[in-house]
């Protein structure tokens, strides 16, 4: 591939089929699934609510999902270039193009964070992160206002810079197909470690009890959002991995197993989380507090915590780096085609580009930008609002009228017909579009209850 100044899809370089649906999954078990998707279910009505979850993940998440594999592989381009081929139109390579700066922006602020899971990693192992009468608030704080976070989002851009040089198959692929089993394994054993904690039932009540009261149009919405957020929609990384996938895969076996993946995973990290949680008398949350607060405060009190923080942070360490992977190949691969470099060279000066957009990111969570907030919001803040409240919507939003009004042989690529295609032309025309624009105008806060 070191010589190659084609892209993955142009150059024949594709994923095998068992490495295709690892890499996707991949994209989508991401941190989202693990400190906001146990929390939102709990406080919406736990079962009731991932019954919720997965209509909304049938309705909405999947046939977008298919949608933008089927173009990614029926263009056999980037994010931009697919649509163009496929129309001609160079304005639909403009509208493209969007999913090429949204993934940039996306991965030049979640690197920072993938940072702070590998520095927390190695804190852990090292036994330097659980200590007794430690105030991980505190901790956390110091460590994301100091510099040493720019030293992790250095290391996150590498790490995903050499993979992305590898290649398709040589790279992206079996990166995730070594890793993924293994963060199953680790998933698993948090898991069984979590449910035989003094007092874990109750941790488990409160994710899975269904309580039907609890349901409302806000609750529909919150679950439309995390259906549409975690597969990965609306940044061009389910597209650019689609014109990598052999023209025998059938994508849309691919869909179900790769949604399948999500909801399994949602559904242990709960189980993970919440019995933790629970038994060490701490408040369930969400986000950072979650992950670099309450959870090393309890695992400095649990037996053996060391290891299984450890495990914890490696496991939220796999899972930031398999999705930064697949968000830093959308850019990548639009550089390949754009400028014809190498893909050795377009994963080096796209990861450098992106690493120092993300500074001002990284420096303004407690640091020297900290007191910069314009609007009320820090760099960091700002950047993540803009991407996952606006651009992603308006991305996904394009794929679907897309596939759905412009693209007359979308059918015949998804390998659809008959019901099956019927039914999905129907979602992406009539509810797929209505419900993105609900969850862009909640999201902004044009719509409340």
């Amino acid at each position: 591939m070191s010589g190659n100044r084609t892209s993955g899809a142009a150059s024949g370089d594709r994923f095998s089929t068992k490495g295709f649906i690892m890499a996707a999954i991949g994209s989508s078990v991401g941190l989202g699934n693990m400190w906001k998707f146990p929390y939102i279910t709990g406080k919406h009505g736990g079962a009731a609510f991932f019954l919720l979850f997965i209509v909304c993940l049938i309705v909405v998440g999947l046939p977008i999902l298919l949608a933008e594999m089927t173009i990614g592989r029926g263009g056999r381009g980037n994010a931009s270039t697919s649509f163009l081929k496929l129309t001609g139109k160079k304005y639909w390579g403009a509208f493209g193009l969007l999913s090429v700066i949204t993934a940039f922006l996306i991965m030049s602020y979640y690197a920072v964070v993938a940072g702070w899971t590998l520095h927390y990693t190695v804190e852990s192992f090292s036994g330097m992160l659980f200590q007794s009468g430690v105030d991980y608030k505190s901790k956390f704080a110091s460590f994301a206002g100091g510099y040493l976070p720019l030293l992790w989002q250095a290391v996150v851009m590498a790490i995903c810079g050499w993979v992305l040089a590898r290649g398709v198959s040589g790279g992206i692929e079996k990166f995730n197909t070594f890793l993924i089993p293994g963060f199953f394994i680790i998933l698993v054993v948090l898991m069984l470690r979590s449910l035989t904690l003094s007092g874990a039932g109750e941790g488990v009540r409160f994710f899975l009890q269904p309580d039907f009261s609890k349901l409302d149009a806000e609750s529909m919405l919150i679950a439309l959002g995390h259906a549409f957020f975690s597969m990965s929609l609306g940044m061009g990384c389910m597209l650019t991995y689609g014109s990598y996938v052999s023209a025998q895969q059938s994508l849309g076996a691919a869909t179900l197993a790769i949604g399948a993946g999500d909801l399994l995973y949602a559904f242990i990290a709960g189980l993970v989380i919440f019995p933790t949680v629970f038994s060490f008398g701490l408040e369930p949350g969400e986000g950072v507090g979650l992950a670099f607060m309450a959870l090393p405060a309890a695992f400095s009190r649990m037996p053996f915590g060391l290891l299984f923080g450890g495990l914890f942070f490696l496991l939220l360490a796999i899972a930031a780096l398999t999705s930064a992977i697949s968000i830093l190949e959308v850019p990548v691969a639009y550089s390949i085609t754009k400028w014809k470099w190498t893909r050795k060279k377009a994963a080096l000066y796209v990861s450098i580009v992106c690493f120092l957009v993300g500074v001002p990111s990284a420096l303004s969570v407690g640091g020297v930008l900290g007191s910069f907030q314009p609007g009320g919001k820090t760099v960091f803040d700002w950047v993540d609002f803009a991407t996952a409240y606006i651009l992603m919507p308006l991305g996904g939003l394009i794929v679907t009228l897309f596939t759905a009004y412009v693209w007359k042989r979308a059918g015949e690529e998804a390998g659809l017909s008959g019901f099956w295609y019927r039914a999905w032309m129907t979602l992406l025309r009539y509810v797929s579009p209505i419900l993105i624009i609900l969850v862009f105008l909640y999201s902004v806060g044009l719509i409340r209850f």
